[in-house]
């Protein structure tokens, strides 16, 4: 029985990925043939370490500036606000957690979660939610990243026309298509690349932050009490929501041989998640004492050399990059694990697409920052849950994981269990997100426990430890894991 160990069997996985009929590769500088189907032992290679650089070369980014200057637009002191980073950072472990399921089965996270949800109910509880998030990323990275190029033409005395502004637009997203398109060996070779070049413009620039900033700035008024709680808690939501939006840890883990080191795994993950929140957060926690953090990218120039200026800003546009290069990655796979028959290559153009009419959307945004935010602490309302969900799952299997069962769709398979649905992990989901949105705080929506509390925004850890708790009790419940 799936809900309480490992099951094998012999019957093959459903071709999901390789519809084209070509033989699967994943080689450097080679379009990887591979989409959601099963890695067998003998496909295994490479290193947990490798995990490293992959996730630090996409966390080093303009985001987590944003991020942390937000803090500081809260009114939180420079001890406080990286208090709350560090905190709201600790959910990088819960991710690195998470990539411990793709060597144990061979498979991405989109496809794992069929063990939570079923075979049907993972296509809309699932799949679907992570294909959104990741959608809505690529949207929002494309868009930091434009606007960068934007200001760094203006910076050298240009002003681009409306059609360069396009055209920047589309070269900027389509710099990441081409490195998903390649895959996952090409991410992991370039992500060495990417790690080396941004990790040292990101110390770099926090050394002239660090020069004109204040541990105790003149301006700054203390909160006390109640209005600090509830500061220091939007902070915390904001700052989780980061690493709660990658639930797909397994994809660029399932490579490894299925004996690897879970902790290895797990720390490589967690760890180049972990250090890039925090520094990149720092950067922006200390540049709100020198300037006002309400529109970052503009009052940067008042604290950096007129010469790094440019380089400042064509970090971020490289750092777009490479956060879209992983985030289109995934939204590919997640489109096919919803039941799209196509291969991955085309679903991540799909996905390419639809995150450029995002970029255009946020573009158009009055009041970007305030937007951003917003969609920030709502996708947490969903993603906490699934993500604790995924976790408690990990527990309850021991981490035993059947890659090729998991690939059964058909009706007696043993992921089908209730026409395709589990209820334990989707009575838990909607649960935890129900209690997320009752604590939620946001210019759209304000829960009514948060109004009740004053304002507390409680989402980021009711949520989350609601839906575990509910998946743990119906999940060890034989008649409701039954397929």
């Amino acid at each position: 029985m799936p809900a309480s160990g490992d099951t094998r069997t012999e019957v093959p996985p459903t071709p999901s990925a390789q519809v084209d009929g070509s033989a699967p590769q994943d080689a450097f500088g080679k379009v990887e043939t591979r989409g959601i189907d099963h890695v067998p032992e003998d496909e295994r290679h490479g290193r947990p370490f490798e995990l490293f650089p992959v996730w630090l070369s996409s966390n080093v980014g303009y985001l987590y500036i944003l991020l942390g200057g937000s803090l500081s637009v809260l009114g939180l002191s420079v001890a406080q606000a990286f208090a709350v980073l560090f905190l709201g950072s600790l959910f990088w472990g819960l991710v690195g957690f998470l990539a411990v399921s793709g060597p144990a089965s061979g498979a991405p996270s989109q496809v794992v979660t069929r063990a939570v949800f079923g075979i049907r109910g993972n296509r809309i509880f699932g799949a679907a939610l992570q294909w959104l998030v990741a959608v809505t990323y690529e949207g929002i990275n494309l868009a930091l990243g434009a606007l960068a190029s934007f200001s760094l033409l203006d910076s050298v005395g240009l002003h681009p026309a409306v059609w360069i502004k396009v055209a920047l637009t589309v070269m900027i997203g389509v710099a990441a298509f081409a490195l998903s398109l390649y895959g996952h060996a090409t991410i992991v070779r370039f992500s060495v690349l990417f790690c080396v070049l941004l990790g040292a413009c990101g110390l770099l620039l926090g050394g002239f932050v660090t020069q004109h900033a204040s541990l105790h700035p003149a301006h700054f008024t203390a909160l006390h009490g109640h209005d600090l709680f509830a500061a220091a808690l939007i902070g915390f939501a904001l700052i989780a929501s980061a690493p709660l939006s990658w639930s797909n840890g397994a994809d660029y883990a399932r490579y490894l041989p299925r004996d690897v080191s879970k902790w290895k795994v797990a720390l490589s993950t967690a760890a180049g998640g972990f250090l890039p929140s925090v520094v990149m957060g720092g950067i922006g926690i200390l540049a709100g004492t020198a300037v006002d953090m309400s529109d970052p990218q503009n009052a940067m120039r008042a604290i950096v050399p007129g010469w790094f200026y440019a380089i400042f800003l064509a970090v971020i546009v490289v750092s777009s990059v490479a956060n879209n290069v992983m985030t289109t990655y995934s939204s590919g796979l997640s489109l096919q694990a919803i039941g799209v028959r196509m291969s991955r290559s085309r679903s991540v153009l799909i996905d390419a697409v639809l995150g450029g009419a995002l970029c255009a959307y946020a573009l158009l945004s009055p009041s970007f920052l305030t937007s951003l935010n917003n969609i920030l602490a709502l996708t947490v309302t969903f993603l906490g849950p699934l993500l604790a969900i995924y976790a408690t799952d990990i527990v309850l299997r021991r981490n035993r994981y059947d890659g090729l069962a998991l690939h059964q769709e058909q009706p007696g398979a043993p992921f089908w269990y209730r026409r395709g649905y589990r209820p334990a992990g989707i009575i838990a989901l909607v649960t935890g997100t129900v209690v997320a949105l009752l604590f939620v705080d946001t210019t759209l929506f304000v829960g009514p426990g948060t109004s009740a509390l004053g304002g507390l925004d409680l989402s980021a850890l009711l949520g989350p430890l609601t839906a575990a708790a509910v998946y743990r009790l119906l999940g060890k419940n034989r008649e409701t894991a039954r397929p």
